[in-house]
């Protein structure tokens, strides 16, 4: 019988509590990764209670959509404009969890809320899954605090080990997450949504509001302005496009704190701001060549939704780029860390129309093929089995215990 079944064959719902320090409308990978997982298990059945640190303008928690969500006091993340860390409300979850435990519990960031929860889960005896959603040792290194990185990557592990189960997005970052001693990681892939992502939603209306005539090259980065998304990268490859073609238009689409040092040094820059939705999706499906230089991602949401948007992407050969990418068929990755390397696959494919719109048109097949549909019974699966074996481990106790 399937895991997920009753006696009666009925697929079981699951109470299931969802721990984050960021979720939409904040913007970044992880919160979007986190609406379309909640969204998609919410569509199975399943009862989903969220907690998370209070954004601004927001006074009280309570139900939302349906959705039960309970707020928890934050601070301001130094640096990251918008974004909170939760305070460590170990006995307020502890309460909670004593009256209303629930079926699992995923733990998707690793600050305080989240050490928090993971320590009453615990003492409660609710089977708890981490996420591996962000490479807190390699972003030390572009904030000046490289000689910490050894030190983080202890701490990330001690944290994911006390969990049943860690979960990231490919079988490369399982591997190497098994090499630096981390503990029972699985691998729970992306989506991406296919009807918000796509070609048709381009405007030359925005084109030229960019300054783009007809026929003119716009290249795209879409990502946050930050100094670990190595952003110097995207402006030395199209340096090597604009000496060919000098109206072609650079597009950063995003913000950050590199945002205001960006304008005053590149004043031909189109910087945009921060885009989501629809208004997001034109911005993709109007550029024609995506840059991705970074080399910190977990997996890199703006790949899978830049190739859904028809775009040609130049990445790194990781995360998702290298997963989903193949050379020079739906894109080009190169060495990880091979700063010309990248440059000049970015000026091959900026000069060559016929060869980036086919690459194009291959990222768009490659990307209907990434269902989050897929991703959440992924999920579903996951919490399931973890439940089971918690539920089998502790029986198996018990009947130690009795035994004696």
């Amino acid at each position: 019988m399937d895991a997920r079944t009753t006696a009666a064959g009925k697929r079981k719902i699951l109470q299931l509590c969802l721990v984050t320090e960021t979720y939409p409308p904040e913007i970044n990978g992880v919160a979007n990764t986190l609406r379309h997982l909640v969204a998609g298990l919410e569509r199975r059945g399943h009862r989903i209670h969220l907690i998370r640190p209070r954004q601004k303008g927001e006074k009280a928690g309570g139900y939302a959509g349906g959705q039960r969500v309970t707020l928890v006091p934050g601070l301001s993340i130094p640096g990251y404009h918008g974004l909170r860390f939760g305070l460590p409300v170990y006995r307020r979850l502890g309460r909670l969890w004593s009256k209303e435990p629930p079926d699992s519990l995923y733990i998707a960031t690793q600050g305080p809320l989240g050490h928090a929860a993971l320590s009453a889960a615990r003492a409660a005896g609710i089977p708890a899954l981490t996420g591996f959603h962000t490479r807190f040792h390699e972003y030390s290194s572009h904030y000046g605090f490289g000689v910490l990185s050894q030190w983080i990557v202890r701490a990330l592990r001690r944290f994911h080990n006390r969990s049943l189960a860690t979960l990231v997005p490919t079988a490369k970052l399982r591997a190497e997450l098994l090499s630096l001693g981390f503990e029972r990681v699985r691998v729970l892939g992306r989506g991406v949504d296919t009807e918000l992502f796509d070609p048709r939603r381009r405007r030359e209306d925005l084109r030229r509001s960019w300054g783009c005539a007809p026929g003119q090259l716009a290249v795209l980065y879409i990502g946050r302005l930050a100094a670990e998304k190595n952003l110097k990268l995207v402006l030395d490859a199209f340096e090597g496009i604009s000496s060919r073609s000098p109206d072609a238009k650079l597009v950063l689409v995003g913000d950050g704190p590199e945002r205001a040092d960006l304008h005053n040094a590149h004043p031909k820059l189109v910087l945009t701001g921060a885009k989501t939705g629809i208004e997001l999706a034109e911005h993709y499906a109007s550029g024609d060549l995506f840059l991705f230089p970074s080399l910190t991602e977990t997996f890199g949401n703006v790949v899978p939704e830049a190739m859904a948007s028809g775009l040609a992407v130049i990445a790194f050969d990781y995360a998702a780029a290298g997963v989903y990418i193949h050379g020079w068929e739906n894109g080009v990755t190169v060495p990880a860390r091979d700063a010309k390397g990248f440059q000049a696959a970015t000026v091959v494919v900026a000069n060559d129309d016929a060869k980036r719109r086919a690459m194009g048109e291959a990222a768009r097949a490659t990307a209907e093929g990434m269902s989050w549909g897929r991703v959440t019974e992924d999920m579903e699966h996951l919490l399931v089995e973890v439940i089971d074996r918690h539920r089998t481990e502790h029986r198996d106790e018990s009947l130690a215990a009795a035994a004696e």
